[in-house]
């Protein structure tokens, strides 16, 4: 569980309960703030592909990216949500260990 939610509410998928439900989500964990996709391009074009839902947990998740997922959650391209790491510092990169 997570002490912050998602980052924008257009990754809702359950409006009545005000929360994102993905099924069997790929992950991506970065450590750094995602404010531009090219570096991940080819890994969400796989994802889209493959018809699963990617959750995205991050430092920060702003700017282009941000738009990007955005606009590709809402015409059904991506099922997608991102939420912002737990934690500061070491602390973050303990709980995001496997």
């Amino acid at each position: 569980q997570f002490d912050r939610g998602y980052i924008s509410p257009y990754f809702i998928t359950d409006a009545d309960k005000m929360r994102v439900d993905l099924e069997s989500p790929y992950i991506l964990i970065n450590e750094k703030k995602l404010s531009n996709l090219q570096s991940v391009l080819p890994l969400l074009e796989a994802v889209v592909q493959s018809g699963k839902p990617l959750l995205v947990i991050a430092e920060d998740v702003e700017g282009e990216a941000l738009a990007t997922l955005v606009v590709n959650k809402l015409r059904g391209g991506l099922k997608v949500a991102a939420v912002k790491a737990p934690g500061f510092g070491d602390r973050r990169k303990a709980m995001l260990q496997d």
